[in-house]
């Protein structure tokens, strides 16, 4: 039997998935390998898809998780959590639309998106494995 309590470790691990994968696509264009690079960020991509399909299970099954830290690490924890789920917001339209001008081979606009979508993607994924890492881990 599942048990949906799991999720928020299997979340975390797709996040960090994620995050490898998109240095490793950033790697690959700067080396001029399209076709790899594409693979990367295509996978990253479903990784991604995976981990909000998970999250949306877990907190329609649970809830929210409150965070118990008292002192200076609830200023962190929030001041971290706030910038998340901002950026989170935003990354999904960003990233849907420089997967479909990178997949048009439309380069000039996918590079134009993509400077702003890789690092905001990647703080998103970082940041999601510190709250869980804070949430429920100390």
């Amino acid at each position: 039997m599942f048990d949906v309590m799991m999720l928020p470790a299997v979340n975390a691990a797709l996040n960090a998935v994620a995050a490898v994968l998109l240095v490793l696509g950033y790697r690959q264009i700067r080396r001029g390998r399209i076709e790899q690079h594409r693979r990367f960020m295509l996978a990253a991509f479903a990784t991604s898809a995976l981990f909000l399909v998970s999250y949306l299970t877990y907190h329609a099954q649970v809830g929210s998780q409150p965070f118990t830290g008292q002192g200076p690490i609830r200023i962190v924890y929030f001041t971290v959590l706030v910038s998340h789920i901002i950026l989170a917001a935003l990354i999904l339209p960003l990233a849907l639309v420089t997967l479909r001008r990178g997949l048009r081979r439309e380069d000039a606009k996918h590079r134009a998106i993509a400077r702003w979508t890789l690092p905001i993607w990647l703080y998103v994924s970082v940041t999601g494995v510190v709250v869980y890492w804070m949430l429920y881990q100390i």
